[in-house]
């Protein structure tokens, strides 16, 4: 209990924005994750269970709630704000595809040196 005790602290830290990046970036690792299992590519699958277990997300979004509440919003404006918020998202691609596509690159052109 100690250590989510901590985390929690640590995410209570955070600016909303910081809160609102990660949960962009937790988000789209689970859709990397769904995407790669739904056309069978290789993935550790204890990735996949880690994601949902902690509930990284989870945690985030109740955090952003809280202060929601703390601020005086209710639940019809909360929803109205995520919509908006969730349509201003600009997708980018996870750490995981990055270093993938580098890689890729990279073999790439130590054969065109062939």
């Amino acid at each position: 209990m100690a250590k989510r005790e901590e985390e929690m602290k640590e995410i209570r830290a955070k600016t909303t924005e910081e809160i609102n990046e990660e949960v962009v970036e937790l988000k789209g690792e689970l859709f990397m994750l769904r995407l790669q299992k739904s056309v069978r590519n290789e993935f550790k699958s204890s990735e996949f269970r880690r994601m949902r277990k902690r509930f990284d997300i989870k945690i985030r979004k109740k955090q952003m709630r809280e202060r929601e509440l703390e601020e005086g919003i209710n639940k019809r404006l909360s929803r109205k704000l995520d919509r908006q918020w969730k349509k201003s998202i600009v997708v980018k691609p996870v750490p995981s595809l990055i270093k993938l596509r580098e890689k890729e690159a990279a073999e790439e052109a130590e054969k065109s040196s062939a």
